[in-house]
């Protein structure tokens, strides 16, 4: 696909659903992000829909875009989606020939086999992206082992292969540097006048909120106050950090030195529909 002589680069968007994802939040982000910046960072990819519109918006021409997650499937979905589209897609369509809910469950239960990790590439990323395409609400969830637990949607059709989003995917992803690491590593790669997009898992608003696990660690106090001296030390080196999260007196508090400003957000992650209203999260800018 030919690049827009225009501003704009051929549109390209989340191929996957994503708990927390910004898509609906864009506008909102966009209006505090840097205008002129050197490389970027995202060390909590999920959906990467910051990623997607920054480059969809001819905003990373020139520059190196350094995207990781500590979620190994998630990373491996990306680099499949970058160096094998075509196939990806191939073997989805397969999927969705076989979809139904015994076909879901026992492709969920795959990795809870010995053998789980010798499976190609191709087909962990296949597994992943049918899962998250059929799985209640898109939410990757794992138990304590780390295996995937998150029960079948209710959808009659659902876009299991969608070729145009992930034809696009992999255009965008093509500078792009992957890693699977934690989220300190950012630290290796970033120089002065970087721009750090950081989207953490949300400290949850009540002490029985259900999905703080991304992954098998929850991401809580100790977590979170990591992260935050992670800032500090980005702030230090004079990048451009923003950091979005849960609209508390927890988060608030921690970053109390610096500019926080409320957005509202689409609360999608419910099982009722009543319970999926607008919610205040914040976003934080050095």
């Amino acid at each position: 696909m030919p690049t827009s002589k225009n501003t704009f680069q051929p549109q390209a968007k989340p191929f996957l659903k994503w708990a927390g994802g910004k898509r609906g939040l864009i506008t909102q982000l966009f209006a505090k992000f840097p205008t002129d910046f050197n490389n970027y960072h995202e060390p909590f990819l999920g959906g990467g829909a910051v990623f997607f519109e920054l480059y969809s918006r001819g905003l990373l021409k020139g520059k190196n875009a350094y995207l990781s997650d500590i979620n190994s499937e998630l990373i491996n979905t990306y680099h499949v989606v970058k160096n094998n589209p075509d196939e990806l897609i191939s073997n989805l369509e397969i999927y969705k020939k076989n979809h139904n809910k015994d076909f879901y469950y026992q492709t969920r239960a795959l990795d809870r086999l010995d053998n789980f990790k010798t499976l190609s590439e191709l087909e962990r990323a296949t597994r992943f992206i049918y899962l998250n395409k059929t799985c209640f609400n898109g939410l990757y969830r794992v138990n304590s082992k780390g295996y995937f637990n998150t029960p079948i949607g209710s959808y009659k059709n659902p876009n299991i292969a969608n070729k145009e989003a992930i034809l696009n995917a992999s255009k965008a992803l093509q500078d792009a540097i992957i890693f699977n690491q934690a989220f300190d590593k950012t630290l290796v790669n970033v120089n002065p006048n970087d721009f750090i997009y950081l989207d953490p898992p949300y400290y949850p608003l009540t002490k029985t909120a259900a999905f703080t696990a991304y992954d098998e660690n929850a991401f809580l106090d100790e977590k979170q106050k990591q992260l935050f001296n992670m800032f500090k030390k980005l702030h230090q080196k004079k990048c451009t950090v923003m950091k979005s999260n849960s609209e508390t007196s927890f988060i608030r508090d921690l970053y109390q030195e610096y500019e926080i400003n409320s957005v509202q957000a689409n609360r999608f992650i419910n099982s009722k529909s009543s319970g999926r209203n607008k919610i205040n999260e914040i976003l934080i800018r050095c």
